[in-house]
């Protein structure tokens, strides 16, 4: 018998476009898991933030509360009473409680996403603020 050398055959357009498919499917396929691995580090980063946030603030709280006792303690060695020593470091809480409080108005001038809102309804922006001179 005669052998014959075998000719590979010319993929034809059915065979391209399959593969074509297969390609952008492994390709999605890629691009979704490397989003599900960054947003998975990125919540186990925001989880360590909070985390740290959460003992920074304590530690900040403790703080403050040994000053405010120091101040206290200060005032009492001076000759003021218990009394108005331990009321005079309300006031100073009360006061910073204020200021925060103050700090907080201002970023509350703007509610969130309404950029996006004004967007969507096809909006135009406000007119930026004169700043006062």
């Amino acid at each position: 018998m005669e052998q014959r050398a075998s000719v590979p055959r010319q993929p034809g357009l059915s065979d391209l476009l399959s593969h074509l498919v297969s390609e952008a499917r492994y390709l999605v396929a890629d691009f979704a898991e490397l989003a599900v691995l960054d947003a998975r580090r990125s919540a186990i980063t925001l989880a360590w933030l909070l985390g740290s946030v959460l003992v920074a603030s304590v530690l900040v709280a403790t703080a403050w509360m040994g000053g405010v006792a120091a101040l206290i303690v200060w005032a009492f060695a001076e000759g003021v009473s218990w009394q108005l020593a331990i009321a005079l470091a309300a006031l100073l809480n009360l006061a910073g409680a204020g200021a925060v409080v103050w700090w907080m108005r201002h970023l509350l001038e703007e509610m969130p996403f309404t950029a996006l809102l004004r967007q969507l309804k096809g909006e135009d922006p406000p007119a930026p603020a004169k700043e006062k001179t």
